[in-house]
């Protein structure tokens, strides 16, 4: 059961992150937030089937963070959180970085538990490997 419900959380990501980055197409610095996005909908693919390592989403997860981090002195504290979704257009400057900083701080937290997931995953299996019969007389 916790794998289908871990197979179908990477799957509402995936789509999630991928309209995500179709939408920031019509954004005046595309490239970096498609690059963001997609880098997210791609590790969440990749989970989907359990390809990930754990350093690509933890990396992805550091970078979005310190992105925010940077982003968060702006908007923290100056623009009400109901304000951002009062209209889908930019209302100012402020509104559209409190969305980018969200964004991005939902990147970090769904790419760590990505990485703490996989690298349960690998630990376990390095772990199995070692214990797992050879072949040679010895269980």
């Amino acid at each position: 059961m916790r794998r289908a419900a871990w197979t179908a959380a990477n799957a509402v990501m995936l789509l999630l992150f991928t309209a995500s980055a179709l939408l920031q197409f019509n954004d005046p610095d595309p490239v970096s937030w498609v690059a963001v996005y997609g880098a997210a909908a791609l590790m969440s693919g990749l989970e989907l089937r359990r390809w990930v390592r754990p350093l690509y989403p933890a990396l992805l997860a550091a970078t979005a963070l310190v992105w925010a981090a940077t982003i968060a002195p702006r908007v923290v504290g100056i623009v009400p959180f109901g304000e951002m979704f009062a209209e889908f257009e930019m209302k100012n400057l402020q509104v559209e970085e409190s969305r980018e900083m969200y964004g991005l701080l939902i990147v970090a937290v769904w790419m760590t538990v990505v990485a703490i997931v996989a690298w349960r995953r690998s630990k376990h299996l390095r772990t199995s490997h070692r214990e797992a019969p050879t072949g040679r007389g010895d269980l």
